[in-house]
């Protein structure tokens, strides 16, 4: 039987008064994030992205996946761990599964490596309306919503699925170095006939693909001057 992932994306805020502290402190509480980062990468993928100057809500965020909860339980444990997090907050959270898709021979049972720069996400979720129609009649409504991506090679998806697990249905992953193509893409499938279906596909969170260091960095514009 094909092994499914849970996958998880954690969005961080970090207090502003985080930067008044020196720098030897701000170093030490970055590395500790980063091990905790390092010890989770080994044999899962994890991925970090800077929100800095792109939400107001949120700084960086994680993706993480495992095929087992008790995986991301633990990671996020020895996170919380980290001098960082005594600074942060966790504004959104967003836990979902892969599985099979209905409406397409693709079937993605894990989030692939992305190499994109740009990742765009947001929580997704549809009507009742949408779950009365008969199978066949939302297969058909799908195919056009799948032909209008298709348009648009340059933009990667990865669906995850909520149900039960957490507030959404879905959560949404779009990756691409060219985010007018994200745009143009949205605004074509805001015509399609599922499109009508929509209940809420909100907050949505443009990511700039980068290391956790890198990440790190953005928050107070300084480097480490050793590495983790």
């Amino acid at each position: 039987m094909p092994v499914r992932h849970f996958v998880k994306y954690t969005f961080f805020k970090i207090d502003p008064a985080w930067r008044r502290l020196d720098d030897e402190r701000r170093s030490a509480d970055k590395r500790e994030f980063i091990a905790a980062c390092e010890d989770f990468a080994d044999g899962h993928l994890l991925r970090a992205f800077s929100l800095v100057g792109t939400r107001g809500d949120a700084d960086l965020m994680l993706l993480s996946q495992a095929q087992n909860l008790e995986r991301i339980h633990e990671f996020h444990v020895v996170l919380a761990q980290s001098g960082l997090m005594s600074w942060a907050t966790v504004p959104y959270s967003f836990l979902a599964m892969t599985k099979p898709s209905e409406y397409s021979d693709e079937s993605r049972l894990e989030v692939r490596p992305g190499h994109s720069k740009y990742l765009f996400v947001y929580p997704f979720v549809k009507t009742r309306a949408w779950y009365a129609l008969p199978a066949e009649e939302r297969w058909r409504i799908m195919q056009d919503h799948i032909r209008v991506g298709r348009e648009y090679p340059s933009v990667d998806i990865n669906t995850t699925y909520s149900f039960g697990l957490d507030d959404q249905e879905f959560v949404v992953g779009f990756e691409t170095d060219n985010p007018a193509d994200f745009l143009d893409l949205v605004q074509r499938l805001r015509t399609t006939e599922s499109s009508s279906y929509t209940l809420r596909d909100t907050p949505t969170f443009t990511c700039i693909s980068c290391s956790v260091e890198r990440a790190l960095g953005a928050l107070d514009g300084a480097s480490l001057t050793v590495t983790a």
